[in-house]
């Protein structure tokens, strides 16, 4: 028996099943061109009920259990995200010390409800994350080449062996990805090169010092 001749819920698969790539069969997120001049970036958790959310980009640089609720009930958020200008795929922690199994979840649930929220018309930011050096392996799959990406720098500073490993993993992703622009959540330090690709950071939810390096 497979899924299809069962009924009920799970794990959104009676949702959709995207044909994926890679080889855990990731799915895609489209390359977007998105207006940021003037956009403000929120996070999800201010986004219900904002004010003029045509002029707001969301994000899910947060804790987990604030956003995990877009992956349970991808329905029920999917036409709220729709008003906003454009909405940055989740960031499901990925961190080193999870299972690699886990990690591979997080980046599908990642990539899925950013393909998700595109069949239904909402303007995506791919987000690319890593761990370690494996994961490099799989962790750009479905991610678009040549596009407008995001990245955040929280957290990955705070001492010299994750400065390293932001660093690598950064580094591996232009290498890979070699996007268009960048979108950075955090501050844009020093050791970073972004070999003259622009890039715009977001520092307290305001978009700020477009620039190239």
């Amino acid at each position: 028996m497979n899924y299809r001749e069962k009924r009920g819920a799970y794990l959104n698969c009676e949702k959709r099943m995207f044909e994926g790539v890679g080889v855990f069969g990731t799915p895609e997120i489209q390359p977007n061109e998105v207006d940021l001049d003037g956009a403000e970036v929120i996070g999800f958790n201010y986004a219900l009920g904002c004010g003029h959310p045509e002029d707001k980009i969301v994000h899910f640089f947060l804790d987990d259990y604030q956003f995990e609720r877009v992956w349970n009930n991808p329905d029920r958020y999917r036409d709220m995200l729709s008003k906003f200008r454009a909405v940055i795929a989740p960031d499901f922690s990925m961190y080193a010390d999870f299972p690699l199994i886990v990690q591979v979840f997080n980046q599908y649930r990642k990539q899925w409800c950013g393909a998700y929220w595109q069949e239904a018309g909402i303007k995506v930011i791919p987000c690319i994350c890593w761990s370690t050096p494996e994961s490099f392996e799989w962790c750009f799959d479905g991610v678009p080449k040549h596009s407008l990406v995001c990245v955040s720098t929280v957290g990955g500073f705070h001492s010299k062996k994750s400065k390293a490993g932001w660093l690598e993993g950064f580094n591996k992703a232009l290498d890979v990805l070699e996007p268009s622009e960048i979108l950075l959540f955090g501050k844009a330090f020093p050791e970073i090169d972004f070999r003259g690709i622009p890039y715009i950071t977001v520092e307290n939810n305001n978009l700020k010092n477009k620039a190239t390096k």
